[in-house]
């Protein structure tokens, strides 16, 4: 199964993976720019680099092993790439934080690396990951316009925000302990495996055919 955990910079998604190290059995945790990023990385970059990270969690799949995967591909990303469909599960969790939080984070993190261009880059980046959380027809051409041909957006665009596929679960770390939200975190994997195994899962295996049982947003 594949735990991909995405959202915008600085809303702690790394420090969040690192803490599900030692938590859980049967858990594999990458970073998705652990491969490596170029120099001016895009949305085919991004894509592609994902279809490598499915396959990756394929390997892993048949030697029983599930994969937890940060990064910023949103679960538009995510059901359109090439391989998605042969994973046995699939569960979203949107990481984020309050504009001020992140840039005071960015700066934190980068010193001055980031001019005010950038940085509302970063913030309107995590505005749309929430547009995109709450439906699947708000600005889809953010990802799909001028993306890697080989991926198969048809699979959820003609999905409504009611569709129980559509479901990304929120993670807000704004003014909260780190070692809370890593709870949360561990509790988001333990639920999801959950109702894989019972097939309350929506996501999992035989989901491009027909919408699954009812999920809670």
């Amino acid at each position: 199964m594949l735990f991909k955990v995405t959202g915008s910079s600085c809303s702690g998604k790394s420090t969040l993976a690192r803490a599900m190290v030692d938590r859980l059995p049967r858990l594999a945790v990458h970073d998705f720019d652990e491969v490596g990023v170029p120099e001016h990385p895009d949305h085919q970059w991004r894509q592609r680099t994902m279809e490598m990270w499915v396959s990756r969690a394929l390997e892993y799949q048949d030697c029983g092993i599930d994969l937890l995967l940060t990064g910023q591909s949103p679960l538009g990303e995510v059901l359109a790439t090439p391989s998605s469909p042969l994973l046995d599960g699939i569960a979203v969790c949107l990481v984020d934080v309050d504009d001020q939080a992140r840039r005071e984070r960015l700066t934190e993190r980068d010193g001055g690396r980031w001019d005010a261009v950038a940085v509302e880059a970063f913030l309107g980046w995590a505005a749309w990951h929430r547009e995109h959380r709450h439906d699947p027809r708000c600005r889809p051409q953010v990802i799909t316009a001028g993306g890697w041909t080989e991926m198969s957006w048809h699979r959820w665009t003609d999905w409504t925000a009611d569709d129980p596929r559509w479901n990304t679960h929120l993670l807000d770390t704004t003014d909260q302990p780190i070692a809370a939200s890593a709870d949360q975190v561990e509790q988001w994997v333990t639920d999801q495996r959950e109702a894989l195994q019972s097939g309350r899962l929506a996501l999992r295996r035989g989901w491009t055919d027909e919408p699954g049982p009812q999920a809670p947003k």
